[in-house]
C-alpha cells in the first residue's frame, strides 16, 4: 500500500511525538515548508511538555490519528527525540490503513515508522524531519521532490561515497533506521515481519551519540533475533566526518557473520545529506555497481 503524491498546495501536517517541539526553534522549519508551496497545519500538542520532555502519551496519540483521519492532510512529517515508543498503544493503525497517506521521519522516528508499516503494510519513509526546511541544501530537496511529488525513484541517488565493507548482492525489502530504536523493536509486540519476505536492513547512526561498541551491542540484539534469518543485506549510513576504522571493523565482522554484502554511505541519518529511504519496497543492493535499486 502506497500513498498519494503531493501537490503543491496540500497540506503538511507537523507533530512531534518524540519530543517536546519549540515554538521559536520550529518558526523556520515550517517558515520553509510554506516556502515551497504547501500549506502546514500543527498538532493541537505539538507545543505541549506534558511530561517535561514531551507531551503525554495520549496528547501525542491525538495528534497523530487526527492528521491520519484529517483530510486535509496529505503528509505527516516529526522529527527524534526518545520517546516515540511510548504512544505506540494508542496509534489507530485502523485509521492509517482506512486513510494512506505520506507518513515520514528519521532517528527515533524509526519506531513509529517501522511499526506503522509492520501493522497496516503502508509504505513509510525515512530520512528527512521539519528541520531540513530551516536551510534546505539541493540534495535534499530533489529527494523530497523525487520521493514525494514523484514516483519513486529507480535507483537511490548517491551524494558520497559509497564503500564496500562486504561484497556481495542481493534483495529485500527495505526496513531500519536508527540502530538504537530499530534494536529496540525486536521483540516488541507492535512491531512484527514476514517470516516469507527477506529484508535489507538500513541502518545509521552517530559518534555523538553511540560510540562503535554500543553499535555492535545493537547489531548484536538484531542478529540475535529471528529476523537475522531473513536479513540479506546491511547499508550503514553516515556516522562520522572520517571514516571510523572500529566502526568499519564493527561492520566487518557483521558482514561476515551472517554472510550478507555490506555498504556504507554518507547518504542519510545525523549528518549533511538527508536520503529517502522508503520502508516497505522491494531493492536490490549492489556491492559491484555500487547501488541500491529500488525494484518494487
Amino acid at each position: 500500500m502506497k500513498p498519494s503524491r503531493l501537490k503543491i498546495g496540500d497540506t503538511i501536517g507537523i507533530i512531534s511525538p518524540c519530543h517536546t517541539a519549540e515554538r521559536e526553534r520550529y518558526a523556520p522549519f515550517l517558515a520553509g515548508i510554506r516556502k515551497f508551496g504547501y500549506q502546514v497545519k500543527e498538532g493541537k500538542n505539538l507545543y505541549k511538555n506534558t511530561y517535561g520532555y514531551a507531551a503525554s502519551e495520549q496528547e501525542r496519540a491525538d495528534d497523530f490519528n487526527n492528521m491520519v483521519l484529517d483530510p486535509e492532510v496529505k503528509m505527516i512529517l516529526f522529527g527524534g527525540g526518545n520517546v516515540g515508543n511510548e504512544f505506540l498503544p494508542a496509534i489507530n493503525f485502523q485509521a492509517v490503513n482506512d486513510n494512506p497517506k505520506i507518513i515520514c521521519s528519521y532517528s527515533n522516528g524509526t519506531t513509529i515508522l517501522n511499526t506503522v508499516y509492520a501493522q497496516t503494510g503502508l509504505t513509510v519513509y525515512y530520512g528527512q524531519f521539519p528541520g531540513v526546511f530551516g536551510d534546505l541544501n539541493h540534495y535534499d530537496f530533489t529527494q523530497f521532490q523525487a520521493h514525494f511529488t514523484g514516483g519513486t525513484p529507480l535507483v537511490f541517488e548517491k551524494n558520497s561515497e559509497w564503500k564496500v565493507i562486504n561484497e556481495g548482492v542481493c534483495e529485500g525489502t527495505l526496513i531500519g533506521g536508527y540502530t538504537t530504536r530499530f534494536a529496540c523493536l525486536t521483540g516488541n509486540k507492535y512491531f512484527s515481519y514476514d517470516k516469507k519476505k527477506d529484508y535489507i536492513l538500513f541502518l545509521e547512526n552517530h559518534e555523538a551519540f553511540n560510540e562503535p561498541s554500543k553499535i555492535s551491542a545493537h547489531l548484536a540484539q538484531i542478529e540475535q533475533g529471528e529476523i537475522i534469518e531473513h536479513v540479506t543485506g546491511l547499508l550503514f549510513g553516515h556516522y562520522s566526518e572520517t571514516v571510523n576504522k572500529e566502526l568499519t571493523d564493527v561492520l566487518i565482522r557483521f558482514g561476515k557473520k551472517n554472510g550478507i554484502p555490506v555498504m556504507s554511505c554518507d547518504d542519510f541519518g545525523h549528518g549533511r545529506n538527508h536520503g529517502i529511504l522508503p520502508i516497505g519496497i522491494r531493492a536490490r543492493l549492489d556491492t559491484n555497481k555500487k547501488t541500491l535499486k529500488f525494484i518494487d
